[in-house]
């Protein structure tokens, strides 16, 4: 039986967090974005926005958790592991704001294989900005098409999850396994 490591994509403010949220109500082994984390932590040492004013050890932080959460995934018991952002999502950023990174970031993405990736469309109907997310849809939407060419360079096929309802875009990643 193979492991599902299964990761969840998309600008900010399109619906992850929620329908990951709703993965974990029906049972399912999730991991949350961490990225939020790694903000809130800064703020606590007085930086404000760790990915505006240090955007590669913003970086590295990320890089770092999502390889761990990766290693997590492949030691889990459960058949299938949700991931609220992948390791190639560090890139995109990056590619998003111009900046340059070390080949070690493009390496972890050669070395941490998902099994499948959805990826969820910029929706400014749901789009809400916050202390931790200080993009705006324009820039969200610029995101997204990061996201996009950087999983295919690592030679993803993305499933495109329809705006619809949490339940809904539970219902089609399921039936998507």
């Amino acid at each position: 039986m193979q492991k599902e490591i299964v990761v969840i994509v998309g600008g900010p403010g399109t619906g992850k967090s929620s329908v990951i949220d709703g993965l974990i109500e029906k049972g399912f082994c999730c991991y949350p974005e961490i990225s939020r984390q790694v903000t809130i932590d800064a703020q606590k040492e007085g930086i404000e926005q760790l990915f505006i004013e240090n955007p590669l050890l913003f970086s590295e932080l990320l890089l770092e958790g999502r390889k761990k959460q990766y290693q997590n995934a492949l030691i889990e018991p459960h058949k299938i592991v949700f991931i609220d952002r992948g390791i190639p999502d560090v890139l995109a950023y990056m590619h998003f704001i111009g900046d340059e990174y070390p080949d070690h970031f493009d390496q972890a993405c050669k070395e941490h294989l998902y099994t499948k990736i959805f990826i969820f469309p910029p929706w400014e109907e749901i789009f809400v900005s916050d202390q931790e997310r200080y993009e705006n849809f324009e820039q969200a939407k610029n995101i997204a098409i990061h996201l996009e060419a950087t999983y295919k360079k690592y030679g993803y096929d993305l499933i495109e999850v329809p705006k619809d309802t949490v339940a809904n875009r539970i219902l089609f990643i399921l039936d998507q396994i």
